[in-house]
């Protein structure tokens, strides 16, 4: 791993933009976006909420499908992120469960075809993963802009389902006026087996193939995700995943489309292990999610500041 340049070094600190929050807690193979199992209703822990109080998964109420969603009181104007772009990918959506048939529609991902979105994970107790990954998502957004980054999500549970993850590698492309974001980051919890615990973040895999041709963010992607596995760690104390990756907190794939279609640096960030209960008593807690949000946003910070 690369060296990883100080919270105060990289100029976060400076002014009073550092992300404030407690002190860290105790620590912590899916498809395209998590794992498939346990993706029942979306049951919403204390601290997670719904956009606009309205119904995870509902029928959007205006706008175009996958249309992001914007913070009328963020100001990007000032702070060391402001003229940065990043994308924030809550993975999966809270309505998958109820529109199989939509998210088993295959899609390219370069390397083959695979469905467009799967359910996600959830706790043994019915705390989804995609209710996870929304709430992390509004934390980590609302840190970032407290930094003075523009930020877009890819969907806020404004649209019925999806979007598929090669709708989701577009958004990221795209972002910032066409011009594409300078950071990606598809927020994740894992579905393995008990007694497997700990985060990781993926990275995409060299693959040039179809429509796919990681060649320019490979580099770029892996310091990115260096900078969030140490600032994750740091301020959740997590400890790396004890089943991949070596314990690096690292693992590097070529089956995901989000991964494979993106031309821009993107990495998934998988926070812990909903199927382990020590892992799911973390990941359910609103206090542990602030933490969480808050590595990733200062391991966003620090690659953007180099």
């Amino acid at each position: 791993m690369t060296a990883v340049v100080p919270l105060a070094a990289a100029g976060l600190l400076a002014g009073g933009w550092a992300l404030a929050g407690p002190g860290g807690a105790g620590p912590g193979g899916p498809p395209d976006g998590g794992d498939a199992r346990g993706g029942g209703p979306a049951g919403a822990s204390p601290g997670t909420s719904a956009p606009g109080g309205g119904e995870p998964g509902a029928a959007p109420s205006g706008g175009l499908p996958g249309q992001v969603s914007a913070d009328p009181s963020a100001d990007p104007s000032g702070g060391p992120l402001a003229g940065k772009v990043v994308v924030i990918d809550p993975g999966h959506n809270p309505g998958n469960f109820r529109n199989p048939d939509e998210i088993n529609k295959q899609v390219d991902i370069g390397t083959n075809r695979k469905e467009c979105d799967t359910t996600g994970t959830s706790t043994r107790d019915g705390y989804a993963e995609a209710a996870f990954t929304l709430d992390v998502s509004h934390r980590l957004r609302d840190a970032l802009r407290r930094l003075g980054a523009t930020v877009e999500l890819t969907h806020d549970a404004d649209r019925p389902f999806g979007p598929c993850i090669d709708e989701r590698a577009r958004i990221g492309n795209l972002a910032g006026g066409g011009k594409g974001a300078d950071a990606v980051v598809s927020v994740h919890a894992d579905g393995s087996a008990v007694g497997n615990r700990g985060h990781h973040v993926i990275l995409p895999g060299l693959v040039k193939e179809g429509a796919a041709d990681t060649a320019p963010i490979v580099a770029p992607s892996r310091r990115l995700g260096e900078r969030i596995e140490a600032e994750f760690a740091r301020a959740t104390g997590s400890a790396p995943a004890n089943y991949l990756g070596g314990g690096t907190g690292l693992d590097v794939r070529k089956d995901l489309g989000g991964l494979n279609l993106s031309t821009v640096p993107k990495v998934f960030v998988e926070c812990g292990n909903m199927q382990d209960p020590k892992d799911a008593a973390l990941l359910s807690d609103a206090a542990w999610r602030q933490k969480a949000a808050q590595g990733i946003a200062n391991g966003v910070g620090t690659y953007l500041l180099g």
